[in-house]
């Protein structure tokens, strides 16, 4: 174990910086008055505690020599990073694929993991996704994806088989698919753009087909722009404007899923996710989806899927890795990864034949194949506000509404990523090699 962590006042909301000191692994009880060895988990969905509290007993009940605690506090990141100021750390963390593992790696507080067997059952669209969420290219493996969602294009399955629309494979049939609707007196799109957050979901999910996944990292290495990447992308999102009901920007994402559950649009530019929200409204609604088709090339259509949940090791546990594999390997049999789909809804990374929800149905080929990409927000840091960013975009009717928004993308991206973008190339300039490597 390093000797001293590097300053990491970025990960913490509250600005507070990790101290230097000797990372001493998991927290103050290491083994029980039995002499079990105990691995605790702290994992950050709580909407998931109740498959968690079945899989945390089953695992006890079947294990002699460890003893596994699994805590799915809300607010879990504010919870881990106040816990690693007091340097009193879990054993295992289950976090998101975004920035917030980023920093983690880039503050060398996680474990190299690249010896756990389970490795070679992830789909590998899964594990690249990680890869291309280190600010430098690193040697090692720091997390084993769990479950991903998907986002696309949700759609009321009774409504297109009583009209005989097809599910759209290009823009252009896209297009033409919402003026059909629209020829018919129905509502094409519902949004809720009055929630900022959700101007990210029609932003990510036409992004991985027009938008190289690794353009942050490009950007950051001084080879690329965001207002060249990213225009496409802007005038897509744009034009679905069209489509969508008046004052758009007056409706929640609550109202937006009532909306949908209600009938009252064909479809709903969502994640997965929102399917619980719009089934608390509508719990008999027929909902499947497909994956948003962002260029006229219907084989570059991407399915938009991260990992929604990962498995991390904290650095200094050494000691105890066989009993944490031990976990990771309960937790990884197919059996209880159907558990959490059950509850949950998600999609998981292993390979595998697995139960999927009925509304995945038009994404399964994309999931099958390995076929997908990370949601473009996953590289952004919080403090940039992209949501707004892109809410305004969407607001300005103004003729250089795109272009001020491309040129504003890039100017705060180097504001707020200023001392990244120094350490990134000052990286490449010490190592060339790497940039043909197409590590990051």
């Amino acid at each position: 174990m390093k000797s001293k962590w590097k300053t990491v006042g970025s990960i913490l909301l509250t600005g507070v910086m990790l101290s230097t000191a000797m990372l001493s692994g998991c927290g103050s009880t290491d083994t029980t008055a039995s002499g079990k060895t105990v691995i605790e988990i702290v994992q950050y969905k709580p909407e998931a505690v109740k498959a968690f509290e079945t899989l945390e007993e089953k695992f006890n009940a079947t294990h002699d020599d460890i003893q596994l605690v699994i805590d799915s506090p809300n607010d879990a990141m504010t919870i881990l990073k106040t816990r690693f100021v007091r340097e009193d750390y879990p054993d295992i963390i289950g976090i998101g694929g975004d920035i917030n593992y980023s920093n983690f790696l880039d503050a060398e507080m996680l474990m190299d993991i690249s010896d756990y067997e389970g490795l070679a059952d992830i789909k590998e669209s899964y594990l690249t996704i990680d890869k291309q969420l280190e600010f430098i290219p690193l040697e090692g493996v720091y997390a084993v994806p769990y479950m991903a969602n998907a986002a696309g294009v949700l759609y009321n399955k009774d409504i297109f088989e009583e009209n005989g629309w097809k599910i759209p494979e290009t823009l252009d049939e896209f297009y033409k698919l919402c003026e059909d609707i629209q020829s018919k007196g129905i509502q094409p799109l519902y949004f809720g753009f009055r929630d900022t957050w959700t101007c990210l979901a029609p932003w990510n999910a036409i992004a991985v087909d027009v938008a190289d996944p690794n353009i942050c990292a490009q950007v950051n290495a001084g080879l690329a722009t965001f207002t060249e990447a990213y225009r496409p992308v802007a005038e897509i999102t744009k034009s679905l404007l069209k489509y969508a009901q008046p004052d758009t920007f007056a409706y929640s994402y609550n109202d937006a899923c009532t909306a949908f559950a209600r009938g009252e649009s064909a479809m709903y530019v969502i994640g997965s996710y929102a399917v619980p929200q719009i089934k608390s409204v509508n719990p008999d609604i027929n909902i499947d989806s497909f994956v948003f088709p962002g260029s006229n090339h219907k084989e570059d259509n991407v399915l938009n899927s991260g990992n929604d949940l990962q498995w991390s090791v904290m650095a200094g546990n050494e000691s105890k890795k066989e009993a944490i594999y031990e976990v990771l390997n309960f937790l990884y049999e197919d059996e209880n990864i159907q558990t959490y789909l059950d509850d949950q809804s998600a999609v998981p990374c292993k390979k595998g034949n697995f139960e999927l929800p009925s509304m995945l149905d038009g994404m399964k080929p994309y999931i099958q194949n390995d076929k997908m990409a990370d949601y473009q927000d996953h590289h952004y840091p919080a403090e940039m506000s992209v949501d707004a960013m892109i809410q305004t975009l969407l607001v300005d009717e103004s003729d250089n509404a795109i272009d001020t928004f491309l040129q504003r993308f890039d100017t705060e991206w180097a504001r707020y990523n200023r001392d990244l973008i120094a350490k990134v190339q000052k990286f490449y300039e010490e190592h060339p090699e790497k940039l043909t490597e197409g590590g990051n």
